[in-house]
């Protein structure tokens, strides 16, 4: 290689390039022959943090599919390269699946109100594999309102069952008072209980008693272990047998 005139020279026992001499070295002889082209600039030290924010850059340029919704898929669905796609597609069903199912639970919640004319719409074709309570209710009686209470609740925590009232008279035309409350459950549209009257439950039903009935339809996934109503008889009955006990002690000593 021929030298540029004003290039280094080695003084006598100097070693070349080719030899010990570190590249990387900050010396006169190392700086001189960088700036003649002979050898590479010299390295930066590794950054690592700087390394970790590059590579995250980059993983991020390849998919960032995986960190959008499906509003922000569509949106940049052009700017992916033709590898992506079939991934993209993939993520795309998966996060669709998990929509529906969201919205699938989330559409109900609430125990809405049903006009006459919409018993077939919502009840007969409610959908696959949806269950609906419908309470039969008329303003005044007031196992009725405390229905009304006690299934709104149940409503907002089981949004993915379909809870319903409709004003009796309104949605079976003459229908007689004397079978209110009623309660009708149905599955995919097919009756699958009906409780009439008092079978409803008492005048001072709790909320929790109206779960663990709805629950033994089928209609809802309870996670009460037993019946409320026995706990509630069960303490009532130890109660009165104390009472009784501490009765015939009084009498017999007196």
């Amino acid at each position: 290689m021929i030298l540029p005139a004003d290039a280094p020279t080695l003084e006598p026992g100097e070693e070349t390039f080719s030899g010990a001499v570190d590249p990387n070295e900050d010396t006169e002889w190392n700086d001189a022959l960088r700036r003649f082209g002979i050898i590479p600039p010299k390295e930066e030290p590794s950054d690592e943090v700087e390394e970790m924010v590059l590579r995250l850059q980059e993983e991020a340029k390849v998919k960032p599919f995986e960190r959008m919704n499906l509003a922000e898929l569509k949106e940049a669905e052009d700017e992916f390269d033709e590898e992506d796609e079939h991934a993209i597609e993939i993520y795309r069903r998966q996060r669709l699946a998990e929509w529906q199912v969201v919205q699938k639970k989330s559409k109900f919640g609430e125990l809405a109100e049903l006009q006459g004319d919409e018993y077939v719409k919502q009840i007969t074709y409610a959908g696959d594999g949806i269950w609906v309570i419908l309470h039969l209710y008329r303003p005044g009686i007031p196992t009725c309102m405390l229905l009304n209470h006690h299934l709104g609740q149940l409503a907002k925590k089981y949004p993915e069952t379909k809870f319903m009232k409709a004003i009796a008279n309104i949605c079976i035309p003459n229908y007689p008072d004397k079978f209110l409350p009623t309660i009708f459950v149905y599955f995919e549209g097919r009756l699958k209980a009906r409780f009439i009257g008092l079978e409803c439950g008492a005048p001072d039903l709790k909320s929790e008693e109206l779960e663990w009935k709805l629950a033994n339809t089928g209609a809802i996934k309870t996670n009460l272990e037993e019946n409320p109503k026995l706990k509630v008889v069960t303490t009532s009955s130890i109660q009165d047998c104390s009472v009784q006990y501490f009765n015939e002690s009084d009498h017999k000593e007196a």
